[in-house]
């Protein structure tokens, strides 16, 4: 919590930190092991102290420790995968993937290494002589999005693109998940509490937290998590636009309060305000473009990564940007006092008292500060909603035990 930018927090760190005391690395085993136990010792009245005048104690007592254990129980229970399915569905697309190889062969005219960017720049650019050539140091651009635009004129670009997409989802997903499965036929996720700056859990070993779930073939994936029998079942709670509800709450801005609070959808709310129709007029493209408004607000987005990510020229996702905050003025507010706020202070702040630093506000290069202002927006907003979600776990565990329940998080 008073360093969130590190990753680990190793004995040695700690107690030149807090301690001023160095612990030489050359020590044996047992009389380092001494030194650590000390220093964890030591440390106690030094945190608490330093939690307390920046205001984190309660945080740290009332969310931070009792998640560990919240954790450790949701690592030891796993997550049961049905394996022979995820095997069967790993061969099927090997066999598609082949499919495709052999079409992207015959269409390319010869043979090459369709994951070499090199190979693949010289075959579309060069020989096929394809328009939106970008050339980088080691060759040609085949990032997707030169290849996105190029896929509805050329067919061999749009089998390179379903090439890549189930290339990785067997690589990451039925052959990578498919090596953690352990004896009890389930998959002990490793829970990370100190990785992300912005107080959010993480997952490794493997990462659970991003089965896809966007296309058919992603959704396969998380139909092969299951309960542990017929008589169970798995339940999903999540919060609706939870950060979304923080923006409002934190930006205290009337128009979004009243969207959330008279239970109206706030994609199409905010659609109906940028484009100028009554709510009922707006459709499922008004809506698309409103939700990346929405989030990309929240992430401190401006009109040019707008416009790429929607595929519109930047004057109209500069206009979509300041519809959008002439309709929520006190959204607008927020943001300038957020980046103003953490410029004076050196960090940002979450609803729970959660802290980051950017020292990044600091920085001479004006890129580096432009990230910093971004962090200095969207820390709070994302960093609130991970406290709230962190508290809701603690408590919903808690609970569980205390009515001896046979639910396990």
């Amino acid at each position: 919590l008073l360093n969130p930018l590190k990753n680990d927090y190793n004995a040695e760190d700690v107690a030149r930190e807090h301690l001023n005391l160095l612990i030489d690395e050359k020590l044996d085993e047992g009389t380092k092991s001494c030194y650590e136990a000390y220093t964890a010792y030591a440390c106690v009245p030094v945190l608490e102290k330093k939690l307390e005048e920046n205001g984190m104690f309660r945080l740290f007592n009332e969310i931070e420790m009792p998640l560990v254990f919240t954790l450790y129980d949701m690592e030891q229970a796993g997550v049961k995968i049905e394996g022979e399915e995820l095997k069967h569905y790993g061969e099927e697309l090997g066999a598609r993937i082949v499919e495709l190889e052999k079409e992207i062969y015959e269409m390319a005219g010869e043979e090459f290494n369709i994951n070499s960017p090199k190979q693949l720049g010289v075959i579309l650019f060069e020989k096929l002589e394809m328009p939106h050539a970008k050339k980088t140091k080691t060759g040609y651009s085949t990032a997707a999005d030169v290849l996105d635009k190029l896929a509805p004129e050329y067919p061999i670009v749009a089998k390179i693109l379903e090439y890549r997409q189930l290339a990785k989802l067997k690589s990451t997903y039925a052959d990578g998940l498919a090596n953690y499965i352990g004896m009890d036929g389930r998959i002990h996720s490793k829970f990370n509490q100190t990785i992300t700056a912005t107080g959010r859990i993480s997952s490794t070993e493997p990462n659970l937290q991003n089965i896809p779930v966007r296309t058919e073939l992603g959704r396969e994936i998380r139909r092969m998590f299951t309960a542990e029998s017929d008589n169970d079942c798995l339940v999903d709670a999540d919060y609706s636009q939870i950060e979304l509800r923080v923006l409002a709450h934190m930006s205290d801005d009337e128009n979004m309060k009243a969207a959330f609070t008279e239970n109206i959808d706030i994609h199409t709310q905010t659609a109906s305000q940028v484009f100028g129709v009554p709510i009922d007029m707006v459709d499922s493209v008004m809506r698309f473009r409103a939700k990346a408004v929405n989030f990309g607000i929240v992430y401190g987005i401006g009109a040019f990564s707008l416009a790429q990510d929607l595929k519109i020229p930047v004057k109209e996702a500069d206009a979509y940007i300041k519809q959008y905050l002439h309709h929520y003025p006190n959204v607008d507010e927020y943001m300038k006092k957020a980046i103003d706020d953490a410029r004076k202070t050196g960090y940002a702040v979450t609803m729970m008292g959660r802290r980051r630093n950017i020292p990044e506000l600091k920085a001479s290069n004006k890129n580096v500060q432009a990230f910093g202002e971004r962090v200095a927006m969207n820390a709070p907003i994302q960093g609130s909603a991970a406290d709230i979600i962190k508290a809701a776990m603690v408590k919903v565990y808690k609970r569980l035990k205390r009515e001896n329940l046979k639910s396990k998080l």
